[in-house]
């Protein structure tokens, strides 16, 4: 006889946005671990990007300062175990063991924190290493990007590249809980700093229509960075990631449809044959507009939208071509990314600002119709 019997949990997906965190004044973080404490001190283990520690010399010292002032209810298990910032830190597989391996010698258990303080790179190598150690520790992120703050940092998806595809190995994860620190984001260079701004654009143009007409009225505000335009493409941004994630139905991905995936079909592979060179937000800017273009070739967006989304784009300081978009290296990269959902491939594109529109297979002709034209725009823009 076959016994089945359902299964069913809830979990809490929660982002807290603040500034200095650690400030002696600042309760997000204690408030958060005293809900959940025992009766015994809370030990925590912070992992840091060493892009982040170099940034911020002052950043130990503040951790230090805040577990003393918890009067023996914070432990720090450790130093802080620095870990090299970007997408290298995922390409390293002895980073997980090395993360594994301090988490055995502070002793942590399940009751106990791995705090993650980093870019996304960062929080999805120790997010998989916490998930894996001990069948999964506590784990809190502390995005320190644009693009880790509202996008990849407040996801439940963490893991590192292996056999040259990225996210090859991992898991789907809910952390504790996620703190948006925006005081991380004033370090950042402007390059950094733009590159969150994209995933915001993303995530507007497939649910946001209102969303993304406050970002087109603001885009002198954009291109110069300011900080109150940038949190608030931050905050918006997350909220919406984590309503997708939490309302699609689907939030471990067990079918193939990943509309947050919306323009990085092609993003994934220009990252990879560009050895990074082409950073996360700048890829998914270029695979947004080709995959805009390619809307327009299949009849399933009119042009005047797609050009004034990819003039949108360029305003704000993001190129929408690259010498890494080649053909065959392309058409090689949307086969990789139906393997990488599980055989049945499904695109989303978008009809009209704020709609989206899934489709399971791709016109080879129009694809490179798109990057061609991607490539006269930007001949036209050099002469």
């Amino acid at each position: 006889m076959v016994s089945q019997h359902t299964i069913r949990l809830e979990f809490s997906h929660r982002v807290f946005p603040t500034r200095d965190v650690f400030a002696s004044e600042n309760r997000v973080l204690s408030d958060l671990i005293g809900d959940h404490a025992e009766d015994r001190p809370t030990k925590i283990l912070f992992i840091a990007d060493a892009n982040v520690l170099a940034a911020r010399p002052m950043l130990a010292s503040e951790i230090a300062d805040f577990c003393t002032a918890s009067g023996g209810n914070i432990l720090l298990a450790a130093p802080i175990f620095p870990v090299p910032g970007g997408e290298p830190a995922k390409n390293d597989w002895s980073l997980v063991e090395k993360i594994w391996a301090e988490i055995n010698r502070a002793k942590l258990d399940r009751h106990c924190y791995v705090v993650a303080i980093g870019g996304g790179a960062v929080l999805d190598l120790v997010g998989f290493a916490a998930a894996t150690a001990h069948r999964g520790i506590r784990h809190i992120r502390m995005p320190t990007t644009t693009l880790s703050q509202g996008d990849g940092g407040v996801g439940v998806k963490n893991g590192v590249n292996f056999f040259g595809k990225k996210n090859w190995i991992g898991t789907f994860t809910i952390p504790f809980a996620i703190i948006n620190d925006y005081a991380f984001l004033d370090l950042l260079p402007e390059r950094e700093k733009r590159a969150g701004i994209i995933e915001a654009i993303k995530v507007a143009l497939i649910r946001d229509a209102d969303f993304f007409y406050e970002l087109e009225a603001n885009a002198p505000a954009l291109a110069a960075l300011e900080i109150a335009a940038l949190e608030r493409v931050v905050e918006r941004g997350a909220e919406l990631h984590i309503e997708h994630i939490a309302t699609s139905g689907d939030p471990f991905e067990f079918g193939s449809a990943r509309p947050l995936d919306f323009g990085h079909w092609i993003a994934h592979k220009l990252e990879q044959v560009s050895d990074f060179a082409v950073g996360h937000g700048e890829a998914v800017a270029i695979g947004i507009a080709a995959d805009l273009f390619y809307s327009v070739e299949a009849g399933i967006l009119d042009e005047e939208t797609a050009q004034r989304i990819i003039g949108f784009i360029e305003k704000i300081g993001f190129a929408t071509y690259s010498e890494y978009l080649k053909n065959d290296v392309i058409l090689q990269g949307l086969e990789e990314f139906r393997e990488h959902l599980g055989g049945e491939l499904t695109i989303t594109l978008v009809p009209e600002i704020g709609k989206k529109l899934e489709v399971h297979e791709m016109n080879r002709e129009h694809i490179l119709t798109a990057l061609r034209r991607l490539q006269e725009r930007e001949s036209s823009t050099c002469s």
